[in-house]
């Protein structure tokens, strides 16, 4: 007798960051934001008549879609939202690839990308960075005619859509502009993704070429530089054809993604650009700061554009540099895979918070 079981969908699931119930912890570990959200957040949330919590919110967003618009000078066609940036990647990842072609991404990115791979059921092929981290152009180029280092194969295979999260997590690597649009211009038929949930600290945007390109879908947050992680808010932007295709997908789905709280709060949080800048300049600093005392401990890392730091030590190994910071009750993320076990993912706190995390680390790295 055949069991229920035979006809479950089964994953491996994604392993989110730890949130930790314990208190007088230093949490660099998820890369959240420092500094709380924009002022008008506190003031609106003070005001919030709970009685409209009764009504359903607004299925098409527009208080939120209008001030993104707004805000990056984009039509509000040209707009998407959903509940984090997670929501929108996998409404994207069943909109876009259907085909029996593999999406590629890097073997080193947002481990999402490959869960939401299998839980759809698309081919995927995970394509080595280069020693350095960097992602190789010409990986991602080529498919369709000569010229790509892909094997026979794989060009035979061919290209069902691209993934790359720019900068890339959790390495923190910044692909230039330049190199972005050539994969968008060489992969026409196929949708190209760019994840920009780090963008906002000092890396380039891919959102002018989405009036070139068609098939082109950038994908941003609130979670990271808007400090509203909570709230589950992120937003694409796309030709008016592209975000066409993904609202039907998103209606087909559920019609109400979004809560009230986060489309009016989002709206606030992201009209005030003088508050965001203030806090991105803050943690821009506190990472470049960062980074210096961290190579005068020997630490080893790429350039970061974004609001972590991809370490590793010479002398000390990364899990015993990760156990001996949460004996201090100092957390930061690990991952125990290969190529990059021996690395930490260090999220950018407080200068306070940093201060004491290298003091910590000086007196771990004296043992060595």
């Amino acid at each position: 007798m055949m069991s229920w079981e035979a006809n479950v969908r089964k994953v491996v699931p994604y392993t989110p960051g730890e949130q930790p119930k314990i208190k007088n912890i230093i949490k660099l570990n998820t890369n959240e934001n420092p500094y709380p959200p924009a002022p008008a957040v506190a003031e609106r949330i003070k005001e919030t008549d709970v009685s409209d919590y009764r009504k359903y919110p607004d299925p098409t967003c527009s208080v939120l879609v209008d001030a993104i618009a707004d805000y990056y000078n984009v039509d509000k066609k040209n707009a998407f939202v959903g509940v984090g940036s997670d929501d929108v990647l996998a409404m994207a990842f069943l909109t876009f690839f259907n085909s029996e072609k593999p999406v590629l991404f890097p073997d080193i990115t947002y481990s999402f990308y490959d869960v939401w791979a299998q839980l759809y059921r698309i081919p995927y092929r995970q394509v080595p960075l280069k020693d350095d981290f960097t992602i190789d152009v010409d990986d991602y180029t080529g498919y369709g005619a000569g010229g790509s280092k892909a094997s026979d194969e794989q060009k035979k295979e061919g290209c069902g859509g691209i993934v790359i999260a720019n900068p890339n997590a959790p390495t923190g690597v910044f692909l230039g502009l330049s190199a972005i649009e050539k994969i968008v211009a060489d992969n026409r038929d196929v949708v190209v993704i760019v994840d920009e949930a780090y963008v906002d600290f000092g890396a380039e945007s891919a959102l002018p070429l989405i009036n070139k390109y068609d098939n082109l879908l950038v994908v941003q947050t609130f979670s990271k530089s808007r400090s509203m992680a909570g709230m589950r808010i992120g937003y694409a932007f796309g030709s008016e054809k592209l975000i066409k295709y993904l609202s039907d997908v998103k209606f087909s789905f559920n019609s109400y993604t979004m809560n009230m709280p986060s489309l009016e709060l989002g709206a606030l949080a992201i009209a005030d650009k003088e508050y965001f800048e203030e806090t991105r300049n803050k943690i821009i600093a506190t990472r470049e700061r960062t980074k210096v005392k961290l190579k005068e401990l020997g630490f080893e890392f790429a350039d970061s554009k974004t609001n972590f730091i991809f370490v590793k030590h010479p002398q000390k190994s990364g899990k015993e540099i990760f156990d001996a910071l949460r004996q201090r009750n100092i957390i930061v993320r690990r991952w125990d895979i290969e190529r990059i076990s021996e690395y930490l993912r260090i999220s950018i706190g407080t200068d306070e918070e940093m201060d004491q995390l290298i003091k910590a680390l000086k007196e771990e790295l004296k043992k060595c």
